[in-house]
């Protein structure tokens, strides 16, 4: 189990406030909290007349969000406390865990290139060398058009590959309409920034790591090219993704700046291109696959999502024309990856932020679902593994004529 918000909050409820019959929460000491996976870091504003009266009350506080998690099994491998004056500046800080000494950044926000759009960089963070090391096999889902459920196939792959023990990252490259946050249910969850470099979310057993959780949710990103451009290499190359056997980038609908952007600073593994059945999608997917191979980057197949609607007594419905994406797929020689069905419990799951109970659900629909889920896994299995037999050495490149 990871800390939590709630965790940390709840535990302080035990450390006593300056008046009598309060405690830090009561007492409106507390002003913030950050938690993710073993790490947490809080701000307190609190009447200590020196140094020593901060360290002590800061002890206090960790010893109790140790005796909150221990019990949980959970780890606070790091633990920062931050006192603030009434204006909001940093008086002290505290870290236990970590590197001794080594300041605590203020509170995360959106990275450089959402500077340029109104908003403050996140402090902190460092630059990293370019690539992904330890990143064993990188998988873009991308789509022609928006709507045809491109975050609902990366999710549940992503999902699905660490159910079966691999060691997945999630990356919501999604600038203009991030999904991660209601998909994975991030929201009780907040950015860590430590040691210059973001922690990713731990969510359903992937790592993850979106925009959605950098900018205010009801917060438009209004931004041109180059600022798009930014905040994907910034998301990319500043998370502490740790050694993954998978990562799966969730991409922008259609054939803008952050597909090119990715294509020519990553390695890719392939692609996979998510297509409804109707005439509509397959034209927008046929553009897709072609911008993949104009930049290099193997086609691990298609995904033809919403291929029927199965009702909970297990009775399908060729709502927009089953096999059209297959054959769409056919046409152009490209593997075809497996049908999605889409089903009550799929968007259930999907909005309740629960990806997991996809694979679990005991109804006629559901297994419906889960059989297709495992089975489109199976394939792009296979496929990962055909690709990175013949990978090409070079970096893709970008030619116009």
């Amino acid at each position: 189990m990871s800390l939590t918000k709630p965790l940390v909050t709840d535990a302080l409820r035990a450390v006593a406030g300056a008046a009598p019959g309060t405690n830090l929460v009561s007492g409106h000491h507390l002003l913030w909290v950050s938690a993710c996976d073993t790490y947490a870091s809080i701000k307190l504003q609190y009447p200590a007349p020196d140094k020593a009266g901060f360290d002590a009350l800061a002890a206090r506080a960790h010893a109790a969000v140790l005796s909150a998690a221990t019990p949980l099994g959970t780890r606070v491998d790091s633990f920062i406390v931050e006192f603030v004056n009434e204006s909001g500046a940093v008086v002290h800080s505290r870290r236990f865990g970590g590197p001794t000494g080594t300041p605590q950044p203020e509170p995360p926000a959106p990275p450089q290139a959402a500077q340029q759009a109104g908003h403050a960089p996140i402090p902190g963070l460092r630059p990293q060398s370019p690539g992904l090391p330890g990143v064993a096999r990188i998988i873009a889902v991308g789509a022609g058009k928006g709507g045809v459920g491109k975050s609902t196939v990366a999710v549940n792959l992503a999902v699905g590959l660490a159910r079966q023990g691999q060691s997945v990252g999630l990356l919501d490259a999604d600038i203009y309409g991030p999904s991660l946050p209601t998909m994975l249910g991030l929201d009780d969850q907040e950015v860590v920034v430590h040691d210059g470099l973001l922690q990713p979310f731990l969510a359903h057993g992937a790592r993850c790591m979106t925009m959605g959780k950098l900018v205010p949710a009801d917060k438009p990103l209004i931004w041109r090219g180059p600022m798009a451009h930014g905040a994907f290499k910034q998301l990319t190359e500043q998370t502490r993704w740790g050694e993954l056997d998978t990562l799966v980038i969730d991409l922008p609908p259609g054939t803008g700046d952050v597909s090119l952007t990715m294509a020519q600073m990553l390695r890719l593994t392939g692609a996979i291109v998510v297509c409804t059945p109707q005439r509509v999608a397959q034209d927008d997917a046929s553009r897709a696959i072609q911008m993949f191979r104009q930049l290099g980057v193997e086609i691990l197949g298609v995904v033809e999502n919403m291929s029927t609607f199965v009702g909970d007594d297990g009775k399908e419905y060729d709502i927009f024309g089953k096999g059209g994406a297959q054959h769409m797929a056919q046409r152009m020689g490209v593997p075809f990856l497996g049908a999605i069905p889409i089903t009550m419990s799929l968007r259930q799951n999907s909005d309740a932020g629960d990806p997991t109970a996809n694979f679990t659900g005991t109804g006629r629909a559901e297994r419906a679902l889960a059989q297709a889920l495992g089975a489109m896994i199976r394939q792009v299995e296979s496929q990962v593994a055909l690709a990175s037999l013949k990978q090409a050495q070079t970096t893709p490149k970008l030619t116009i004529s």
